[in-house]
């Protein structure tokens, strides 16, 4: 077995047996198929290395391959204009944007980038995907928030350039259809926003200086790039004269805010010069707009189609990449207005009585200056953040406006402290404070929270002084604790209600912004069954038109979240191809025709079904069981893959206790499509439709919503095993090592296994993954009957092949961590050294914590001492007479088997992240 067919047979054959012997799990059995091999010697780590790179080639393509179908155009592509409108109701469609889309920097960076580009270079290839892509390194470097913000800019570049293409579209079917009247036209058909550098919600890391450097740098981009456009329109074009001593300037404020600015001097040197009133300093780009505006009116077609596509985006852009999102948590903010409040005065945020001091101090609020001085001694986070919103919109750009996401908000009062600072900071006209619905409460309570806020009279101001209400539905906690379809429900739920609040409270003059922070793998909010689905899944057409009955104008927006989110810009293909897909299903309208949704008028059904799901979901997350299957690696079976670093606690045994909410949602997502099956996608929807089956099958059926609800489910279960989720607990199974050589057929293993099944003999993950695999089992079945009553497509040929892979994938995995637990209990006693035992060194193997694990055995055993050679004595010496070469021997027979394994193991977690899509 020494060929991936040859292993995928292999797995064939085994699964047979499951129908004599129910109970057998193929995937351990070829795990231990490949173990006995690599244990005697039959194949080596290398021909493993070379099974593990034929299967990350394979995920490539796969992963090349999905988004490749995502953006092929359909075949009935739609046209940006309607045959039968006018130029009045063209102009409306397209200048306001049809969709936000916001650049974040969730840490899903998980290809090397030699990877990433591979991907990106074979999707967008017209001659197909092939072997090609393999041949990329994978050679990986930390992730820093430096490169995360350089990935952001450069996937937003590509984003501006497609843009510009779409609207030289639209400007040519203006001209076409309107010749008289095209040059008034304004398109504005996206915007583009990021948080890279400015999102302080669970971080530490990120100065105040960092945002302003990162802007200042963004500024410097764009105005080069501006500047770019209009010099290949008219290299002698006066307002050049503007752009380029501007961007000159940008650039350089960037790099002195990039410099070590720890003292005062620094501090004051880099903001003076910022400061000082400069004519190069360029705040606004309105005269620029103007003026290519007017001239385009008497120019010849063609340079005024290119003057009006960059005026478009400048208006779209501002003097940035795009507009900024600065994100904190609501404790934050509640720590930060308490610092205000009247002298002796407390208040519980929760009371009415808390609403009413915090519209007092709206209302009274004058606004107070501030420096960089200020910034730079301000202690609290929120209020650190709303000064230096003031310092870019005083001294960078004073014309984009900046988002306020605030996290964990479930009272209003949260909201009207961010109005006060906002007030008090001078900057209430440019920043649209968010709200993020995101824990089971906030979804649970938001209506409630929705009709008290917008009830408000000073939030009432507010919004129409900024022309919107904001608010932002997170995917992430959500689908990790009530589940991912529960979720999107409960999310759907809350955007009716926002729309019936904002009719309730007279808001209908202004729009509804909703930020849909999804990811982009099947467990985290992106549909994955086709870039209709993508878009509708968030925001459904039952949510758009009920906002469209109530006359509100809809702003939709949604996040690309790192790596897997930059890959639908990461060539110009692909941008082009992701905004046109966009521009042609445009999500900012809907069709109040439609024939009614059954889902939504069968609440006896639909209803019950929702929360049936929710239940079983929430019982999983209260389950010690669930928790520690998913804890049982720590985070061990993931490749880091962002700037945010997960911490570990000190403690050996933290894993064995480690809480669900002390792992973040895209980890917990990607833990679960390592163990093999995305619980938060498919449990609870069997059992949920066991009492009345044949009726939900009919729904589902007929309901355009349901049908969607379980296109979202079978593409998850078709890449799932529960076989795969026992086998893991067969890997501390001690009576498996002590049977292992049991008929003398591994008798040089003899001692690693007993010494194995003695450690384990007391461990209960094996108990925990057949209780987990047990009650996954009982949902499935159910499931099955249920999708048994459904209407299907032809079976997917492919289908089994993909499962086979993965399959062969999770073995390949399982044996390697075999042989790490093999070579770490064969390692030589030493004597304790800074509080860790070699039982403590065994402990961090088995929670695959390898590399602190690693770090003791090399200091335990140096591979090379100190000797005579190392102190320049003139007096010669014969002793030592052994060397000076250490241990080099459990180096290369303990120490680098372990590393090698678990690289490889760690490339297998790519691989298979691959073949779902995205990672988390």
């Amino acid at each position: 077995m020494k060929t991936i067919a040859e292993l995928e047979a292999r797995l064939g054959d085994l699964h047979v047996r499951t129908r004599e012997t129910p109970l057998f799990n193929p995937v351990f059995q070829l795990s231990l198929d490949l173990s006995r091999a690599l244990e005697s010697g039959e194949i080596s780590l290398d021909e493993v290395t070379g099974l593990v790179a034929a299967l990350e080639c394979e995920g490539l393509k796969a992963r090349a391959g999905k988004l490749r179908r995502l953006l092929v155009p359909p075949a009935d592509t739609p046209a940006l204009a309607d045959a039968e409108e006018d130029f009045e109701t063209f102009c409306a469609r397209w200048e306001r944007p049809q969709l936000n889309a916001v650049f974040t920097a969730h840490p899903t960076f998980l290809l090397a980038p030699a990877q990433a580009a591979a991907v990106a270079e074979a999707a967008s290839a017209a001659d197909g995907i092939d072997e090609s892509l393999c041949a990329a390194p994978t050679g990986r470097k930390p992730v820093t928030l430096a490169f995360e913000h350089g990935e952001a800019m450069a996937a937003m570049a590509r984003a501006q350039d497609a843009r510009d293409a779409i609207v030289v579209r639209l400007l040519d079917e203006a001209r076409n259809r309107w010749p008289d009247s095209w040059q008034a036209f304004r398109p504005l058909p996206f915007r583009f926003a990021s948080w890279v550098g400015y999102d302080m919600d669970g971080r530490t890391d990120i100065g105040w200086h960092t945002s302003i450097a990162f802007r200042l740098s963004e500024k410097a981009e764009r105005l080069a790039r501006y500047t770019a456009s209009l010099e290949a329109i008219d290299a002698e074009h006066p307002l050049l004269g503007t752009l380029r001593p501007a961007t000159i300037f940008a650039k350089e404020r960037a790099e002195d805010f990039a410099g070590d600015l720890s003292s005062a001097e620094a501090l004051a040197t880099a903001a003076n010069r910022l400061t000082a009133h400069s004519a190069d300093n360029l705040l606004t780009l309105a005269p620029l707009i103007a003026a290519l505006e007017e001239e385009a009116e008497t120019a010849e077609a063609p340079r005024a189609a290119r003057l009006l596509t960059l005026a478009a985006a400048m208006r779209a852009d501002g003097l940035g990449m795009g507009w900024i999102h600065f994100r904190v948590n609501a404790k934050q903010l509640h720590n930060a207005i308490r610092r205000r409040l009247p002298e002796g005065e407390v208040i519980d945020l929760a009371s009415k009585g808390a609403l009413a001091t915090l519209r007092r101090m709206v209302e009274e609020a004058a606004p107070l200056r501030t420096n960089f001085a200020a910034l730079a001694t301000e202690s609290s986070t929120a209020i650190r953040q709303f000064i230096a919103m003031a310092q870019i919109l005083k001294h960078i750009d004073a014309d984009a406006p900046v988002r306020m996401l605030v996290a964990e908000c479930e009272q209003p009062a949260t909201v009207l402290a961010a109005l006060y600072f906002a007030k008090l900071f001078g900057v209430e006209d440019k920043v649209d404070v968010s709200p993020l619905f995101e824990t089971e409460t906030a979804l649970e309570h938001g209506g409630r929270f929705l009709d008290a806020l917008l009830a408000e009279p000073a939030y009432r101001d507010y919004a129409r002084l900024r022309g919107r209400v904001a608010v932002q539905t997170g995917f992430s906690d959500a689908g990790r604790f009530v589940g991912q379809i529960p979720a999107s429900l409960a999310i759907e739920r809350l955007q009716g209600r926002l729309a019936e609040a904002m009719a309730a409270n007279g808001l209908t003059d202004v729009a509804a912004l909703v930020f849909n922070t999804h990811g982009e793998s099947m467990g985290r909010g992106a549909h994955p069954a086709s870039f209709r689905d993508r878009l509708e899944w968030p925001l459904s057409p039952w949510a758009r038109r009920r906002f469209a009955r109530a006359g509100i104008r809809l702003e939709p927006e949604v996040s690309f979240q790192g790596g897997d989110g930059y890959l639908f810009f990461a060539t110009p293909e692909l941008a082009l191809a992701t905004l046109t897909r966009i521009a042609e299903l445009r999500p900012a309208e809907t069709d109040l025709a439609a024939p009614a949704d059954p889902f939504y008028h069968r609440t006896d059904l639909s209803l019950d079904f929702y929360r049936a799901i929710k239940e079983h979901q929430s019982d999983h997350l209260a389950s010690r069981t669930y928790a520690r299957a998913v804890t049982a690696f720590g985070l061990g079976l993931l490749n880091p893959t962002g700037s945010r670093v997960s911490r570990r606690q000190s403690d050996i045994n933290a894993d064995r206790e480690m809480s669900l909410r002390q792992i973040r949602a895209i980890p917990h997502n990607a833990i679960l499509q390592q163990l093999g099956y995305p619980v938060n996608v498919i449990a609870g929807i069997g059992s949920a439709a066991e009492a009345n089956r044949e009726e939900i099958a009919a729904l589902l059926t007929e309901s355009p919503r349901g049908r969607q609800i379980m296109r979202l489910a079978l593409a998850s279960n078709a890449l799932a095993s529960i076989k795969t989720v026992a086998a893991f607990g067969e890997l501390f199974n001690s009576a498996y090592w002590a049977s292992r050589t049991y008929r003398g057929t591994e008798d040089h293993l003899a001692d690693s296994c007993a010494a194995l099944a003695e450690y384990l003999v007391g461990d209960d993950r094996t108990g925990v993954f057949r209780r987990l695999a047990s009650r996954l089992r009982i949902d499935a079945l159910k499931f099955h009957k249920l999708t048994d009553l459904l209407p299907g497509d032809a079976p997917d040929k492919n289908r089994e092949h993909v499962r086979r892979r993965i399959g062969v994938l999770q073995a390949l995995r399982l044996a390697l961590l075999q042989h790490m637990f093999l070579k770490v209990v064969a390692v030589p006693a030493f004597s304790r050294a800074n509080d860790i035992s070699r039982r403590d060194v065994i402990e961090m193997v088995l929670t695959l914590r390898v590399e602190e694990a690693l770090a003791q055995l090399r200091r335990a055993f140096p591979v090379r001492v100190p000797g005579p050679r190392d102190f320049p004595l003139e007096e010669p010496s014969d002793y030592p007479d052994g060397g000076e070469e250490g241990y080099g021997a459990i180096e290369r027979d303990f120490i680098n088997p372990i590393a090698r394994a678990h690289e490889l193991s760690l490339r297998i977690s790519t691989a298979i992240a691959n073949e779902f899509g995205a990672h988390g």
